[in-house]
């Protein structure tokens, strides 16, 4: 675990492998421990980075609130510290939102952007009432609000089938604090609406949904996938939010072509 200064703390994150970058961002509430059976499909062929974003795992809580927008400029630090100029971002849901921010602030420093359960719209009325629903339960019980929260993001069948790999899940979220976990709802419910970004991005982008996906209805973001000059969408079937968990092959094999393609592009 390496890790670089950042305001007024700290920010870790681990760096696996040689060759043009690719920076994986996790989601929400967990932490970069999500890539730990994943990250073998790439550091043969890249160099991996996984990052504890504000807060999370072994990186310090920040503020009050974590804005994606401070989120973005902490992927950048890390970049910057490693003398990384370019690379492919992928982010899983809260990870996508940081990810599209990045690309916003930071576009000439990427090659290829990837949304993994993620979507470029932001909270409308009724998802800012809920962000805030859900700051109140985290403060009242913290574990009351992740057990049925982490059970909500998988496929039925492979909730039933996978208990160990559901644990895995479960056990990074309840290592996160409080403060943590609520500093990044509201930095969700604040977050800037991207679509108008979707149609203007330059660089490739890379949708990956699940069919039961109850936190991104697949039909909605599908739209969002045809913005873009550049796209591509991996719909996958019998999945909900942890393609990287739910089917790793599918989602490896499609990552890592879509990278060689963006570096193979660019050179």
């Amino acid at each position: 675990m390496k890790s670089v200064p950042f305001t007024t703390g700290k920010i870790a994150y681990t760096i696996e492998g040689k060759g043009d970058c690719l920076v994986f961002l996790h989601g929400f509430p967990m932490d970069q421990r999500v890539w730990k059976h994943f990250k073998h499909y790439f550091t043969k062929l890249f160099k991996v980075i996984s990052i504890d974003l504000p807060g999370f795992g072994q990186s310090d809580h920040l503020a009050e609130s974590h804005p994606m927008s401070m989120m973005a400029e902490v992927v950048n630090t890390v970049l910057s510290k490693e003398k990384i100029e370019t690379c492919i971002l992928t982010g899983h849901s809260m990870g996508g939102y940081v990810a599209l921010e990045f690309a916003n602030q930071f576009p000439e420093k990427l090659k290829g952007l990837i949304l993994f359960h993620s979507q470029a719209a932001a909270d409308d009325e009724t998802g800012k009432i809920n962000r805030n629903k859900a700051i109140q339960s985290v403060m009242e019980n913290k574990t009351d609000f992740l057990n049925p929260f982490v059970d909500g993001l998988f496929d039925e069948v492979f909730f039933l089938f996978n208990p160990e790999k559901v644990q895995f899940i479960k056990d990074i979220c309840q290592c996160q604090t409080e403060q943590a976990i609520t500093a990044a709802l509201s930095g969700m419910r604040d977050r800037n609406d991207h679509i108008d970004l979707l149609k203007r991005i330059e660089i490739p982008v890379l949708f990956i949904l699940g069919k039961n996906d109850s936190r991104m209805p697949f039909t909605k973001i599908m739209t969002q996938a045809a913005l873009p000059s550049q796209s591509e969408l991996l719909i996958l079937d019998h999945v909900a939010h942890f393609g990287f968990l739910e089917n790793p092959d599918a989602t490896g094999m499609t990552i890592r072509m879509f990278s060689e393609k963006c570096f193979s592009l660019s050179k």
